[in-house]
């Protein structure tokens, strides 16, 4: 799942291992993005944490928001629910 590229000839990082420590945010799904992107954010924190806090909420709030991960890849709420059933996702 580790999706951002290397320093290494900036190729994507191809281990194998789960990178749920990865810096990521919450933000609403319709934010526009753009420069300001970051000052955006709803909350903060590991990639992890946000699932779980999305996968918290009620499931008719879930949609309106999506994770942007390390590496700029945007999780919706349905890839959160997937990721968080994972028999390797940290329970807390």
């Amino acid at each position: 799942m580790s999706d951002h590229p290397s320093t290494f000839d900036a190729t994507p990082v191809n281990s194998d291992e789960d990178a749920w420590d990865d810096a990521a945010a919450l933000h609403e799904a319709d934010d526009g993005q753009g420069v300001l992107d970051s000052a955006k954010a709803l909350r903060r924190g590991s990639f992890a944490d946000m699932i779980r806090y999305l996968t918290r909420l009620p499931e008719e709030e879930r949609e309106k928001y999506v994770i942007q991960k390390a590496g700029d890849r945007q999780y919706t709420a349905d890839e959160a629910e997937g990721l968080a059933a994972r028999p390797d996702f940290p329970k807390s």
